[in-house]
């Protein structure tokens, strides 16, 4: 054996000895994590899993993690006590950032200068009222926004935008046939009470509806650069419209009805709907939200959902007045002895956790993302306007800094930013090597035949 056979042979050897100690404390790992916690064991596996296919094609790890996107089960008990959708969202970023192709386009980076904006406003909270919530929070909402961001970014932009929101899609078309399903069962019983859905995971009303809203308006999308055939997208969009009267989120259906209104009415890909068939259509729901608050402020019941959230956005108000410019801190609900109630109102929400400051922040960031999605080309854009639409709107009803409610729409929004990056990209070019051989091609021809 030659000395440079004996030292790939070596080289080799080194390689696969490696990669086997790692895949050997990966599988201890994961066995370890599944007798000790069930939950925390499926999530190390998930990890192990992206962890090789990121060696495999690191180009597929975001899509294939989508579908863990919208799942709420907290993984890690005490110690760590995260969303999976957390977990995937944040391993998948790293890839994403490291791997995605470059450079990114003027609306991708405008968005994350924005939330680098709320970021920086945010982070005079984090000085002034220390504590460990508010500063893991902080980088939470980072991965939330521009996370979310980067990720969808790198499904767009590799050309893969149609698998990964078809794989996130199913995701969620499961879980609200089971919502419908559940409906179905309770009104067979005189039942109308709003449904919480619990396969194939649990998740609550005012978690089930906002996503329901968002993939419901990716469903009414008809936009070629989806692929997406008639006979999938029209079934989807009222499988994901039941779903929601279903769980009956009010922030939802109204949320909703804004996002229909801007993909009807703005110049796009989308279907055109004209102003009575939207009035025929919004109606009802628009009716139904009014009744459900009218009985509930009609209503004798102190606790009901309506007056609730009018208590917790008092609440809100009136930590902000202690704390005007600073806030009392992200996620201040939790750090006290008591625990307290998140504001059901963005506003209240973002002006109690970090003041005046960070809701200029806020601002800067939602309607800036806006305004950017809005310039963009419309068949790409007009998607990210609604998406965001409802998202901001839907908030004024309900709490905003929510795991997947947050992430869901930035990441929506970040694949539509992608798609437009691949349609405008330049074809790839050829290697040098590749036209090294193709140069030298003739010549070795034309030596042949002197020969």
């Amino acid at each position: 054996m030659t000395t440079v056979g004996a030292r790939s042979f070596l080289r080799a050897t080194v390689t696969a000895t490696t990669w086997a100690a790692v895949l050997v404390v990966a599988v201890l790992g994961v066995t370890y994590a599944l007798s000790h916690d069930l939950t925390l064991g499926v999530a190390a596996a998930v990890v192990v899993a992206l962890a090789g296919l990121a060696v495999y094609d690191p180009s597929l790890v975001p899509v294939v993690a989508m579908p863990a996107f919208v799942v709420a089960e907290r993984v890690g008990g005490d110690t760590l006590n995260m969303t999976l959708s957390d977990v995937a969202l944040f391993a998948a970023f790293w890839v994403a950032l490291v791997f995605t192709p470059r450079p990114f386009t003027p609306a991708l980076r405008s968005m994350l200068w924005l939330s680098a904006i709320y970021q920086l406003a945010s982070l005079f909270t984090v000085v002034a009222t220390p504590f460990r919530q508010n500063t893991v929070e902080w980088f939470h909402a980072w991965v939330l926004v521009g996370g979310a961001l980067v990720v969808g970014w790198a499904v767009g932009r590799v050309g893969r935008a149609t698998l990964g929101l078809t794989l996130v899609t199913l995701v969620v078309l499961v879980v609200a046939l089971n919502a419908c399903a559940i409906a179905a069962v309770q009104l067979a019983q005189g039942d109308v009470s709003p449904v919480y859905p619990n396969w194939p995971f649990p998740m609550h009303k005012n978690l089930a509806g906002p996503i329901f809203m968002s993939v419901a308006l990716l469903a009414f999308v008809r936009q070629p650069w989806l692929h997406w055939p008639a006979w999938f997208r029209i079934p989807a969009f009222y499988v994901l419209a039941l779903g929601m009267l279903a769980v009956q989120s009010r922030q939802a259906i109204v949320g909703f009805g804004v996002g229909l209104l801007v993909l009807a009415l703005r110049p796009g890909q989308g279907p055109r709907i004209g102003p009575r068939l939207m009035l025929l259509t919004m109606a009802p729901a628009a009716l139904f939200v009014a009744a459900r608050v009218q009985d509930d402020l009609s209503g004798d019941d102190p606790f009901n959902s309506t007056a609730f959230r009018a208590a917790g956005i008092e609440g809100g108000f009136d930590v902000w007045r202690e704390n005007l410019w600073f806030g009392a801190g992200l996620r201040w609900w939790t750090a006290g002895p008591e625990p307290g109630f998140q504001p059901p109102n963005a506003v209240a929400e973002v002006l109690s956790s970090v003041g005046i400051v960070g809701l200029a922040g806020f601002a800067i960031l939602m309607l800036g993302t806006v305004v950017v999605a809005w310039r963009m080309d419309p068949r790409f854009g007009t998607l990210a306007v609604a998406v965001l639409a409802s998202r901001l709107v839907a908030s004024q009803f309900d709490q905003f800094w929510v795991s997947i409610i947050v992430s869901l729409p930035f990441l929506l929004v970040g694949v539509c930013l992608g798609a437009e990056g691949h349609e405008k990209a330049p074809p790839a070019r050829p290697s040098a090597a590749l036209s090294t051989r193709t140069a030298t091609r003739p010549s070795t021809a034309l030596q042949t035949e002197a020969s």
